[in-house]
């Protein structure tokens, strides 16, 4: 890809690139030099299984990949041991060194789902870490003040509200950033939620004579509530290693605001495209992506198939009538086709019934009055218990 072919692709999703116009220039000097950029992101391994959310960070590695790019894909075992105090309202307690390497064993399987091997270095930041002495952790400390740190926000709340910050708390963005400066990076992802340690990965850079990293940002992803962030105590998360089936059946459950912001997060399809089909279908196309990512060739298919024999077993009686009703400018009001159809007897009951969330649109609930059918279908129409119609939108 050229240079600009590779920013369109590299800045999708992201929040922030910092410093402006910092990762056009590394991947022009790049280019000019004849070698890969060393793109780093870390990962502290404090529970044994990934779920999508840390895979936004993969996908834009891989995309980093698929731009020629080495990447560096950092296992915090030294950093677990601290515990990350990002977004913590009180000391987190750290994890065992063995906790921490039996779960770092598991991301080792899981990331290799979406990352290329051969242009994947995995790396352990105790490597560096366990060797650094009294003395140099001084000399790494010194390079930030107490004043900075207090900038953070998490921080700075807790020390507002008279809550306690344990002094190694401050060490963790020191070393987060360091292993920018032992690993040579030139680009690191992160989290918004990152973005002060992944600034931090700058400061050091310079203050030990090296090219500053640039840094880009990606938003949380949320989680099946369409509110929160996706975590496994909340449990509205989507495994990398559970079965195809409970993948598949759990995305089809979110929104469809939701299902758009995992299309541009955790892939490279059009967006316009996405926006322009029906959203049910829409969301079993991404279900069967991600299936497919994670379970190989031929799963996506297979879970669509089973989740859709289910719903048909479940739902839908064999003698469903079927109608073609025409569009206008390619979209037919739903109010408009539920009468049209007969399934009310008026406008006023089809809209009364939709406020009632009584009104399902292939499998998935419907309850604005205002949406349009596009051209195309045949739609499974249900409303109430045991209205039906296979309509097709002309």
């Amino acid at each position: 890809m050229n240079i600009q072919e590779q920013m369109q692709l590299l800045s999708r999703g992201t929040l922030e690139i910092l410093p402006s116009g910092g990762l056009e220039a590394k991947l022009k000097e790049a280019a000019i030099k004849g070698r890969p950029l060393r793109v780093k992101a870390g990962f502290d391994p404090t529970a044994p299984d990934l779920h999508l959310g840390h895979t936004v960070l993969l996908e834009k590695l891989r995309q980093f990949q698929l731009c020629g790019h080495q990447v560096v894909f950092l296992i915090g075992d030294f950093t677990g041991m601290i515990g990350d105090p990002t977004g913590k309202n009180e000391t987190r307690p750290p994890l065992t060194h063995e906790e921490v390497l039996i779960n770092a064993e598991t991301y080792k399987e899981q990331v290799f789902r979406i990352l290329d091997p051969s242009q994947t270095e995995v790396r352990f930041n105790s490597e560096w870490l366990h060797n650094l002495n009294a003395a140099d952790l001084i000399r790494i400390s010194a390079r930030a003040t107490v004043a900075r740190m207090l900038e953070r926000d998490d921080f700075e709340k807790r020390y507002k509200g008279g809550q306690s910050i344990a002094i190694h708390e401050f060490l963790y963005p020191l070393i987060q950033g360091y292993d920018s400066v032992a690993l040579d990076a030139d680009v690191e992802l992160g989290g918004n939620d990152q973005k002060f340690n992944l600034l931090m990965g700058r400061q050091l850079q310079e203050a030990y004579g090296k090219a500053p990293q640039v840094i880009l940002t990606m938003p949380l992803l949320e989680g099946l509530d369409g509110v929160n962030k996706m975590s496994k105590s909340l449990n509205n998360y989507v495994g990398v290693a559970e079965p195809a089936k409970e993948q598949f059946g759990k995305l089809m459950s979110v929104s469809d605001e939701l299902m758009l912001k995992y299309y541009e997060l955790l892939s490279d399809v059009d967006l316009d495209g996405i926006r322009a089909m029906h959203p049910m279908e829409a969301k079993k196309q991404l279900a069967a992506m991600i299936v497919e990512r994670f379970h190989g060739e031929g799963s996506g298919v297979t879970a669509r198939e089973g989740f859709e024999a289910q719903f048909a077993k479940k739902e839908v009686p064999d003698d469903v009538p079927e109608a073609t009703l025409s569009a206008e400018d390619g979209e037919l009001w739903i109010v408009h086709a539920l009468t049209e159809t007969g399934l009310t007897s008026s406008n006023g009951e089809a809209m009364r019934m939709i406020r009632q969330n009584a009104l399902s649109i292939d499998g998935e609930k419907m309850g604005d009055k205002d949406f349009r059918l596009k051209s195309g279908g045949p739609y499974l129409i249900k409303l109430g218990k045991r209205k039906f119609v296979r309509l097709t939108v002309g």
